[in-house]
């Protein structure tokens, strides 16, 4: 698998900017670096290129986010293998990452969204952890809640591992990735 698009998922605004929901955009922005270079597709989201790769953030809300994938991906003739989804997942603690090949949308809305408009669940993905959930709170109200004050300062070196996984997918292919990223980092 050529990886030749790392789509950041969150959501538009500054109300939703440091919230776990949006650790996807905050990886790829930090992958884009200070030059950014940013261009907008079609009002539906925004894209640049970094050392042959394009990195997205779609900008229809989480839920609707393979409304700006599916035509930004064939207009660039990227198949979905071709494609890594970065994400936040609840049900794993914070720092914790895993790259996985397909798989199911797990409750993720902007997975279930992709997985419609791509006509597959066949795409390369890496969770993101943003856990635990504590018991009794809603999904919703965590993940768009933001990071309290010592989870803030460890998400730096997360993004950092997170960035260090997706350039290993990108350099030595998903599964020497998965080998290296997907056990505990502590570890």
């Amino acid at each position: 698998m050529a990886l030749r698009l790392v789509v950041g998922l969150g959501n538009p605004g500054s109300r939703y900017e440091r919230t776990r929901h949006n650790v996807g955009f905050r990886l790829v922005e930090f992958l884009a670096g200070e030059a950014g270079g940013w261009k907008d597709f079609k009002g539906l989201g925004r894209y640049c290129q970094e050392g042959g790769v394009l990195l997205a953030e779609p900008l229809t809300f989480m839920n609707d986010s393979g409304r700006f994938v599916q035509p930004l991906a064939a207009f660039y003739k990227v198949s979905p293998a071709e494609i890594l989804v970065c994400y936040d997942e609840i049900a794993l603690p914070l720092g914790r990452l895993r790259l996985r090949p397909s798989g199911s949308a797990g409750g993720h809305n902007g997975v279930r969204s992709l997985i419609e408009c791509l006509g597959t669940d066949a795409f390369p993905r890496l969770r993101i952890g943003v856990g635990p959930q504590p018991p009794g709170v809603d999904s919703a109200a965590w993940v768009l809640g933001r990071f309290g004050k010592d989870e803030e300062a460890a998400l730096a070196s997360v993004i950092e591992r997170a960035a260090d996984a997706v350039q290993a997918v990108a350099a030595q292919g998903l599964e020497a990735a998965m080998n290296h990223f997907n056990g505990d980092p502590s570890a």
